[in-house]
């Protein structure tokens, strides 16, 4: 269990980096790191730092695949927990 809590942590503050450091290179026009990139680091549990970094940088709030997809993917990571702390 403690592994997953590390594990998850590592990986929501990449997600939260990632659209940071895409929203830094955004306003200065320079390459940009994938949306696959982004969405797939959200998808394999950093969706609560995705979103998070979604909304303190501003950053692809207006993008579907974002707006929708990164809450659907934290509730779906909510889910996944709490059958795995409660139910197993």
């Amino acid at each position: 269990m403690k592994y997953l809590f590390i594990y998850l942590a590592l990986v929501n503050a990449a997600a939260f980096l990632l659209m940071l450091i895409d929203k830094i290179k955004a306003k200065k026009k320079m390459w940009r790191t994938p949306e696959r990139v982004l969405l797939g680091v959200s998808a394999i549990g950093g969706s609560l730092g995705g979103l998070l970094g979604m909304r303190l940088f501003r950053h692809k709030t207006k993008h579907p695949q974002f707006a929708i997809g990164i809450p659907v993917m934290l509730a779906i990571h909510i889910v996944l927990l709490v059958v795995v702390f409660f139910v197993l």
